[in-house]
């Protein structure tokens, strides 16, 4: 995790991960599960918009369903501006 992944956390952003389920292309009645993660914000996850236009656009694989988790992964009680510090030699 980089600082900047940190600092979008602070914003608000948080884990999403996305069940992607879509048709292969060489045979249609058959059903392939993708499993994608990224850092967006809710509700308007834009990454996942983003990502699933690249989809529709790019890809052969016409989309079935998509079902989503998010959770933000630092919140107000998650941390807290230390008072002091202990030095250990």
């Amino acid at each position: 995790m980089t600082a900047s992944d940190f600092s979008r956390q602070l914003e608000g952003y948080g884990l999403l991960t996305a069940r992607i389920l879509y048709h292969l292309p060489d045979h249609p009645a058959l059903l392939q599960s993708f499993t994608w993660q990224m850092l967006d914000k809710a509700p308007t996850f834009p990454e996942l918009r983003r990502f699933l236009d690249f989809w529709q656009r790019d890809i052969e694989g016409r989309l079935h369903s998509v079902k989503i988790a998010h959770r933000d992964l630092v919140g107000p009680a998650d941390w807290r501006i230390l008072d002091c510090a202990y030095p250990i030699h």
